[in-house]
């Protein structure tokens, strides 16, 4: 006869959740406009803050907290933020999630 396990060495509901929600978190990443024409110090700044789905679609917001949109992608987020002389559009990943926390607290 096998013994059970112990109920510490089975994941919590809690940390099941925790996982869960580790496990389909969208990657988050920054738009940003640089302008460097090649005579002055190149210059950037934050435009648009996305959330990159599994699927591949991308949620976009611009920082004027106005403008929200849909994408097929994050790339195509690029062509809406660049095409000036001078202008282009980066994407900047934040770094993939490696903790949970229930609690805002624990979170932050």
């Amino acid at each position: 006869m096998s013994a059970a396990p112990s109920q510490n060495s089975l994941p919590s509901f809690d940390q099941e959740l925790c996982g869960l929600v580790l496990d389909t978190a969208p990657r988050q990443f920054a738009v940003v406009q640089v302008y460097d024409t090649g005579e002055l110090p190149a210059d950037g700044w934050v435009v648009a803050w996305g959330l990159a789905h599994g699927d591949g679609a991308a949620h976009l917001l611009v920082v004027d907290g106005q403008t929200r949109m849909t994408l097929a992608s994050p790339e195509r987020a690029l062509r809406l933020f660049a095409g000036r002389p001078g202008l282009s559009a980066r994407l900047v990943w934040l770094a993939q999630p490696g903790a949970a926390a229930l609690d805002r607290l624990e979170a932050a």
